[in-house]
């Protein structure tokens, strides 16, 4: 029963998840010997002002980059 956590900052919408999670399920099967159906996808949303990268929130470093 693999189980796979992503973590990621928030922003992706359901749909991008679901074809992450079925791109992840393919991948484990093919590469593990894994069913698809024992095969758990957890995705870890975390706010971006709560994950820092050399001390800058992702927010700050994005807005340093100009993206919204």
């Amino acid at each position: 029963m693999p189980i796979i956590r992503v973590t990621m900052a928030t922003g992706r919408t359901a749909q991008q998840k679901k074809a992450a999670a079925l791109e992840i399920t393919d991948t484990i099967v093919k590469h593990c010997g894994a069913h698809a159906e024992h095969v758990y996808v957890v995705f870890d949303d975390i706010p971006p002002d709560d994950w820092t990268v050399g001390g800058e929130t992702i927010t700050e470093r994005k807005a340093k980059r100009g993206e919204a």
